[in-house]
């Protein structure tokens, strides 16, 4: 019998990419409304989940996840979806390229908080992350987000440049969908 997680997103590019993570776990997506108010992604991903887990009497997964820069004191975090609007891919990279014009230091890294509820309670977090920096300019049409102007450590290429089945080897949604895994 495969087993079959809610996801807590309406995200089909989200979706897809757990989906070819979490091979041989059915994961069906379910809109939920919840203010993403947390101060934390751990906070966020719980509230969706413990929604999603409510709504759907089933095994509920929820994450959040975003940009951390850190010559920006760590925004957008927790706003990433949220640091602009329309949140379009061109209007978050180009706000983030803005600000980061006469920064020195690149770095940032990719988080990603998920949470996992059962319907009777039960929750689990986990977190992974990604490493990188910030380049200069959008590249690549691939992904979406941040990931034309994020390149990770040790690559030449933004994650909007890879191909889906490279960039989930090492992105920070893996690195915690790896730990789930475990969990399920």
């Amino acid at each position: 019998m495969i087993m079959e997680i809610i996801v807590a997103t309406t995200n089909k590019h989200k979706l897809a990419e757990i989906s070819k993570i979490l091979t041989g776990v059915r994961c069906q997506g379910l809109g939920v409304r919840v203010n993403e108010d947390g101060e934390t992604f751990e906070a966020n991903a719980l509230k969706k989940a413990r929604a999603a887990a409510k709504k759907s009497g089933q095994l509920a997964m929820a994450d959040d996840s975003g940009l951390v820069v850190f010559a920006l004191g760590g925004k957008p975090g927790v706003r990433s979806a949220r640091f602009t609007r329309p949140a379009t891919r061109e209007n978050l990279c180009h706000k983030i390229l803005r600000l980061m014009k006469n920064k020195k230091d690149r770095r940032a890294k990719f988080v990603c908080a998920i949470a996992l509820v059962s319907p009777a309670g039960q929750e689990k977090v986990v977190k992974g992350s990604c490493a990188g920096k910030i380049i200069f300019e959008m590249r690549g049409d691939g992904g979406f987000g941040y990931d034309s102007i994020f390149a990770p450590k040790n690559s030449g290429k933004t994650f909007a440049q890879m191909n889906p089945t490279a960039k989930n080897l090492i992105s920070h949604r893996r690195a915690a969908l790896e730990k789930i895994k475990k969990i399920i």
